[in-house]
């Protein structure tokens, strides 16, 4: 019913606006630009527009972002891909369309939206996309350059295949995106690359990892680490991934300070949920995957707290 929903919205307006997440990830540009491309490819004549900051840091995966007028959102289809509630939205004028339609991979807390096609035990938006595509009848045509964006959204959002989100399923759509005409492993090169200040800041947040006895690892980057390695403001998500790496560590959050002098918040762990800690602190996600907000250090040892806490309770 949802597909038949969104794929007669797509049909009728002849403007279409995207959104996505603020600080996109992968995924948030591979679901953005990637329904954008297969709406080009499959209805010509229609005005499609991919919004939001570019992001230097993801240059290589799309420049794909446009200028929209607010008068163009009079009559507009919008759609957001990859955006679990309303204040994330990058360009808060996704508002102001004639039609809302929600395209996402979260929980569904923040059921926004005329139409909402949520799927939280999908591994990725860009998988959602597809099997939208897939379960078009024809309505809808994907194209190499499509391909590569939700490959790259798939590949981000599994962690390489490497989390518990990647399924039999997930596997037949990427071995679907194999067959079209662009090079996996150019993407995954791409992907593993990093700055010189990147890979600085990864062995700063090894150093720096503290881990409790019931194998909490956590890490703070302050504006000044940033500063001093070279990593510029849209790059330190690198970072993320590094406690995990040991064995020791079970869960582990990375507190990186913001110019406001707040800390965000990525928390992320092997087996046991952590959303709700996340949602504790005016944050949320996935089960093992989520980000949340911290004011200052008092809230960090606070988190860390929860996350040895958790990590206990299992443990008895």
């Amino acid at each position: 019913m949802q597909y038949e929903k969104i794929l007669a919205a797509i049909k009728k307006y002849d403007t279409i606006i995207i959104h996505r997440h603020v600080r996109p990830d992968p995924d948030a540009y591979g679901s953005q630009v990637g329904l954008a491309e297969t709406i080009r490819n499959s209805y010509p004549d229609k005005q499609v527009y991919a919004v939001g900051e570019s992001v230097h840091s993801l240059a290589w995966l799309t420049t794909d972002m446009q200028e929209v007028s607010d008068d163009v959102y009079a009559h507009a289809l919008v759609i957001v891909t990859d955006t679990a509630d309303t204040p994330r939205v990058d360009d808060q004028r996704f508002s102001k369309g004639e039609m809302l339609i929600k395209i996402d991979h979260h929980p569904n807390d923040d059921a926004y939206g005329d139409v909402q096609l949520v799927l939280p035990d999908i591994s990725s938006t860009s998988e959602v996309l597809i099997d939208l595509i897939n379960g078009s009848n024809g309505q809808l045509k994907m194209n190499a350059a499509a391909a590569r964006l939700f490959y790259a959204g798939i590949v981000g959002d599994t962690g390489r295949f490497l989390y518990n989100n990647t399924t039999a399923h997930t596997l037949m759509d990427v071995a679907q995106l194999y067959g079209f005409d662009f090079d996996p492993s150019v993407v995954n090169q791409q992907m593993n690359e990093v700055t010189m200040g990147q890979a600085k800041l990864q062995a700063f947040a090894m150093s720096d990892l503290q881990v409790t006895a019931n194998g909490a690892g956590y890490y703070v980057i302050h504006q000044s680490d940033l500063k001093r390695l070279g990593v510029a403001p849209d790059e330190y998500q690198v970072a993320v991934g590094t406690g995990g790496r040991l064995a020791e560590v079970r869960a582990w959050a990375m507190f990186t300070e913001q110019p406001e002098g707040n800390y965000r918040v990525s928390l992320r762990s092997k087996e046991l949920p952590i959303e709700p800690i996340a949602k504790n602190h005016n944050g949320g996600g996935h089960e093992l995957a989520s980000g949340a907000k911290a004011a200052d250090e008092a809230e960090i040892k606070q988190i860390v707290n929860e996350l040895d806490a958790l990590l206990a309770g299992a443990r008895k």
